[in-house]
């Protein structure tokens, strides 16, 4: 077992929590009660529900980083194929950091070195999975 491997992959667990918290961000800062507020019930409901899937999904990558680093890192073809899941995710959600257009809302710097550290972890975290995926 690769120690340094597992050690990044924990790491990487803890950092998609972090992610979290700029996901519960979005709604305050994109206004979504003014907003979505216009839109028939069902989708404002599916809104929400699409969020939670995705924070679901977020928070459970990161538990399973945490808590199985060392099966994860093992080389096995199901940690492989666990490992190549998790980077595709993250490698579709970095492609999307460059095609949604988020500047009218990084009206503060707090908030464009945010979206500096979110792609740079989205990058960090797909390199580190597909890394892990192909050359275990």
């Amino acid at each position: 077992m690769n120690e340094t491997l597992t050690t990044l992959i924990r790491t990487a667990g803890f950092l998609q929590w972090s992610v979290l918290i700029a996901s519960a961000l979005v709604p305050v800062r994109l206004n979504w009660k003014k907003d979505l507020g216009g839109l028939p019930r069902l989708h404002r409901q599916l809104f929400w529900t699409y969020g939670g899937y995705i924070v679901l999904m977020i928070a459970s990558l990161g538990l399973l980083c945490v808590t199985f680093a060392e099966s994860l890192a093992g080389g096995t073809a199901l940690a492989r194929g666990l490992c190549g899941f998790i980077a595709v995710f993250w490698g579709i959600r970095l492609g999307l950091q460059f095609v949604l257009d988020a500047r009218p809302y990084l009206t503060a710097w707090w908030l464009v070195a945010g979206e500096i550290v979110l792609t740079a972890l989205f990058l960090s975290f797909t390199l580190l999975f597909a890394a892990a995926a192909i050359w275990q």
